[in-house]
């Protein structure tokens, strides 16, 4: 399949963010509580599909997390205690920029976890889980894949682009020599993980904006229909000329270019 040009994907793109903001009304006027969890290789697109979703959302509403390493503090708590504070009250989204599945991927892959942690993890994982579906949490969990050679050609764009090259780590340096290791403990995770009340969505992401569509799709249609008119609001006519603005304390800065 080709790769989808920028202006069909925009076209497309258009009116599914028409239905996302349909969708976080309908979150607001039933009290719905939704959690999206983004997971997958380096460099797939969990930063771009959560742009996608996001750009259009009241900020109050839509709330994006990613977490730095835990601190010392933190790494003596409860594994899911750190995410919690984060999950979404009523009527709002969170997008998880990766999760608490960290300590079956990069903290196993990379041995910053006991096997007896991952083990434990992979056990507990469904049981948290299902205790927030049965308290009314609306949850989906996506893994986003890429081939390997996607994965090298975005390493190198990171590398030289300096817009993108905050997006790459020592760790990262190091991760693209496990894609193998990464694949085995995706595949330990999805049999441990992959249930009833909380299944996992894999996605292809080796073309990106085909993936970010394909994503969204989904994600809309698992939802029941959403459709909320939007409040009547009229906006009568100014009672006389509009007005300039005018500044007396302070000037503003010049125009750009100017």
């Amino acid at each position: 399949m080709k790769p989808l040009k920028r202006k069909d994907y925009e076209a497309a793109l258009e009116p599914l963010q028409v239905e996302l903001v349909a969708m976080s009304r309908w979150l607001q006027h039933t009290g719905k509580r939704l959690l999206v969890i983004l997971e997958g290789r380096d460099t797939a697109g969990k930063g771009g599909v959560i742009g996608a979703i996001s750009d259009q959302l009241n900020p109050r509403h839509c709330h994006v997390v990613a977490l730095p390493k835990p601190s010392e503090r933190e790494s003596t708590q409860w594994y899911f205690q750190r995410y919690v504070p984060h999950l979404p009250a009523a009527g709002e989204i969170v997008l998880f920029d990766r999760s608490w599945y960290n300590r079956a991927g990069v903290e196993k892959v990379m041995g910053f976890a006991s096997d007896a942690q991952v083990k434990a993890f992979l056990k507990q994982a469904p049981v948290f889980e299902k205790q927030l579906v049965d308290d009314g949490l609306l949850l989906f969990k996506y893994w986003l894949g890429c081939d390997q050679a996607q994965q090298e050609e975005r390493f190198a764009e990171r590398l030289h682009d300096p817009l993108k090259r905050w997006k790459l780590s020592p760790v990262d340096v190091e991760a693209r020599q496990r894609y193998g290791d990464y694949t085995r403990a995706r595949e330990t995770m999805l049999q441990a993980t992959h249930t009833k009340h909380a299944p996992w969505t894999l996605v292809d992401f080796n073309d990106q904006r085909r993936g970010r569509l394909t994503l969204i799709r989904d994600l809309l249609d698992r939802l029941p229909d959403t459709h909320v008119p939007p409040p009547d609001i009229d906006l009568p006519p100014l009672p006389g000329k509009p007005l300039k603005e005018r500044y007396g304390a302070l000037k503003p800065l010049k125009p750009y270019g100017a």
